[in-house]
C-alpha cells in the first residue's frame, strides 16, 4: 500500500514539473469555470477555450477582465493576460447599434 501512495505522489510531482506549460489554471468567464494551459493567453484564447468548454458566448463577443476593486478591463482578442488562478472576465455581445 505504501508503495501505491509513493507512486502517486512521484507521478503528481512529475506532472507538476513538466515546465508549467502543462499545468491548468481556472478562471471563470460569465460566472463559469474555464481550464486554461499556460502562463499567458490572448483574449482570442480565452474565448475560444471558454466556447470550447460550454461557455455559451461567440467569438465576436468582448472580453473584460472583472477587477478586484470592482472596475473592468477590456482584453483584445491579441492582448495577453499573465494566467492565474482566480481571474475572472465576462464576455458580452458586442453593441451593434451603429
Amino acid at each position: 500500500m505504501e508503495t501505491t501512495e509513493n507512486n502517486q505522489h512521484e507521478q503528481h510531482s512529475a506532472e507538476a514539473n513538466q515546465g508549467g506549460h502543462d499545468q491548468a489554471v481556472e478562471i471563470t468567464v460569465n460566472e463559469q469555470p474555464v481550464k486554461l494551459h499556460g502562463h499567458t493567453a490572448t483574449g482570442s484564447e480565452i474565448k475560444t477555450a471558454a466556447i470550447s468548454q460550454g461557455v455559451l458566448i461567440q467569438p465576436n463577443f468582448v472580453l473584460q477582465e472583472e477587477l478586484p476593486n470592482g472596475t473592468s478591463r477590456i482584453i483584445g482578442d491579441q492582448d495577453p493576460v499573465h494566467l492565474r488562478p482566480h481571474l475572472r472576465f465576462t464576455a458580452i455581445q458586442p453593441d451593434d447599434n451603429s
